[in-house]
């Protein structure tokens, strides 16, 4: 499969035919286009692994089930993760839609063909799935955290990058405070008195409940390597409950 592109020749009339490779979105971009609602769920953990899913808007939650019933968000996967990818013939977690989500649905066996024939497409996948091993990585860091603040500005910070890693000030969050605690291994208590104890201070400000903008990096660059930061009490309201992002 290749794409290919016409240019004029310098302004001669004559048309001029470069074959590009394609790469991992051109080859999902033939794809069709598959949509789910928030809450729906795109596959469940044990399902036989039929598609590998690229999400082409929206956000979603990956987590895992355990035997007792409770749940353990294991990722948030953002325009251009890939979904679904795997040696194993199962699903290894059930992933969500947490807001309004269009994502490529490519037959998993035709996709692993297609990788196969082309070297070029079987190098970005690894660099894919190096992107995977690293954002696994980056929650074992946030979870090895000692404290609340700790954890909380690391999640803020990681979610704090555009889709080249480049630190953005305006954080879009449209998780609920529970995903955001089961992602961190707190209760959603810690989670939202610790972001409230953070607008409080002026490092953030919370527009509405679904962002925040960072104010102060390096205070909370600060707190999330753990060099702690002299807090003021969270003001209180004028019903008697503190000002902040709840």
């Amino acid at each position: 499969m290749t794409l290919q592109s016409v240019a004029m020749q310098d302004g001669l009339g004559t048309l001029g035919c470069s074959l590009a490779p394609p790469d991992l979105s051109s080859v999902f971009s033939l794809q069709p286009v598959v949509e789910a609602a928030p809450g729906q769920a795109l596959f469940w953990q044990g399902d036989d692994a039929k598609y590998v899913f690229q999400v082409e808007g929206g956000m979603l939650r990956a987590l895992r089930l355990l035997a007792d019933g409770r749940r353990v968000i294991v990722g948030f996967l953002h325009p251009g993760d890939l979904l679904g990818v795997s040696l194993k013939d199962r699903y290894l977690y059930t992933v969500e839609a947490i807001t309004e989500v269009k994502l490529r649905r490519y037959p998993r066996r035709r996709f692993e063909d297609e990788v196969a024939r082309q070297p070029h497409l079987r190098q970005q996948l690894f660099s894919k799935l190096c992107d995977e091993m690293t954002a696994a990585q980056d929650q074992a860091v946030l979870l090895s955290r000692r404290s609340a603040d700790e954890k909380v500005a690391n999640f803020l910070l990681l979610m704090a990058k555009d889709r080249d890693a480049e630190p953005i000030a305006f954080v879009d969050l449209p998780m609920t405070r529970l995903d955001i605690a089961d992602y961190l291994n707190m209760t959603i208590e810690t989670v939202s008195r610790t972001i409230t104890k953070f607008a409080s201070n002026g490092i953030i400000v919370a527009p509405d409940r679904r962002s925040i903008i960072i104010l102060k990096r390096h205070m909370l660059q600060s707190i999330a390597d753990g060099d702690g930061c002299d807090f003021r009490p969270a003001p209180m309201s004028n019903g008697g409950r503190r000002a902040g992002f709840a």
